[in-house]
């Protein structure tokens, strides 16, 4: 994947953010595969850009903490949970995931496309990510397994890590976390312009045994 290093990561995601309308709160669909047989609780939503995923937790009653790098689309997200009503159940936090990881611990953390065309040790991040689940918690972890006509990301040598690549390189402690699903499923998707096109997920869903700390 193409490495930017003459722009500032928050300066990209900001100007990408600020040329995009705010969420309605239509969430990914293979978030709400993943949550409709949950119990609520809390979730921690990284990457959280438009807000699909935030507004659409917090209208079913999970307590959201939303976390992006581009203040713009946190400031946005909270913004669109007041209109909606569900302001009281979604903490907005902006983090360079890079440098800073929210405190706390989560029923569900969910990673959406979490892909960056900039320097990023994203398996470390995931590795807190799964470490900041409580016992029994889920961490989705659903990435492009394709490039869609509307990404910013069109480099043609682009590689897609698989859920079974994505699962190594996160080497966790099997009597600690095991792994519920990983597959590479395809959907109709709609880009933010109306297009549609034919994409591949790749989807990893990792539990947090009962029981561990």
């Amino acid at each position: 994947m193409t490495t930017q290093s003459d722009t500032d990561p928050a300066s990209f995601w900001d100007k990408l953010y600020r040329g995009r309308r705010a969420s309605g709160g239509r969430a990914n669909p293979l978030l709400v595969e993943t949550v409709e047989a949950l119990d609520l609780g809390t979730a921690l939503d990284l990457g959280c850009g438009a807000g699909g995923d935030t507004i659409w937790l917090a209208a079913r009653g999970w307590r959201v903490t939303a976390v992006d790098i581009s203040g713009t689309a946190v400031e946005r997200v909270v913004a669109a949970a007041d209109e909606r009503g569900v302001g009281d159940r979604v903490t907005g936090e902006r983090h360079d995931l890079a440098h800073s990881f929210p405190a706390g611990t989560f029923d569900l953390v969910n990673a959406q496309y979490f892909h960056t065309p900039f320097a990023l040790d994203r398996g470390a991040v995931l590795r807190t990510a799964a470490q900041a689940l409580r016992p029994g918690g889920r961490l989705l972890i659903v990435d492009h397994g394709s490039t869609a006509p509307w990404s910013w990301n069109q480099d043609p040598d682009a590689h897609f890590p698989t859920p079974d690549e994505v699962a190594d390189g996160l080497d966790l402690d099997p009597q600690q976390w095991r792994v519920l699903r990983a597959a590479m499923p395809q959907r109709r998707a709609t880009g933010p312009g109306g297009q549609t096109a034919t994409v591949t997920d790749n989807v990893l869903l990792v539990q947090r045994h009962e029981g561990t700390d």
